[in-house]
């Protein structure tokens, strides 16, 4: 995901990355969230893994998360990016909306106001395309929001 992140708001697919120790640096990840207002969350509060993978099909939910209180304290969300089947269906369902193919969205109305699901690539190595193409969807939502260089 800081792959994509640092292609759509820095052009430079290594912008979080401390090289010499092959990790993201979480004191530029945390400021940049925040200056940008974005959010993360699971879908499931819970889950229990089926077999021994890092698959979404091997994942069990046993609770999940609680996704109206979730919205309601983020009174200014306007939109939700999921980046896998899993968390969409679990969106989907529980607000019972449509799928939206990869690189879509669907709308809902959530206590009075509009928000969109957009349902982006994986940011998973495993999922087939590049980072520079999943980065080109993610960018066109982060446009849309005004986060970036696109009008709204």
């Amino acid at each position: 995901m800081w792959r994509i992140f640092g292609i759509c708001f820095y052009g430079d697919k290594n912008h979080f990355l401390i090289e010499r120790e092959k990790r993201f640096s979480q004191d530029l990840i945390v400021p940049f969230l925040r200056e940008k207002r974005i959010a993360m969350s699971d879908t499931a509060a819970e889950v229990v893994r089926t077999k021994n993978t890092a698959s979404d099909k091997d994942l069990e939910i046993v609770e999940q998360t609680d996704l109206d209180a979730l919205l309601r304290a983020l009174p200014l969300c306007e939109a939700v990016i999921t980046a896998g089947q899993l968390a969409t269906s679990v969106f989907c369902c529980h607000f019972q909306i449509s799928e939206p193919r990869v690189g879509g969205f669907s709308e809902l109305t959530f206590e009075g106001r509009e928000v969109r699901l957009y349902r982006m690539p994986s940011s998973s190595r495993a999922y087939p395309m590049t980072v520079e193409r999943k980065a080109q969807a993610y960018r066109k939502v982060f446009g849309w929001l005004g986060m970036v260089g696109h009008e709204r």
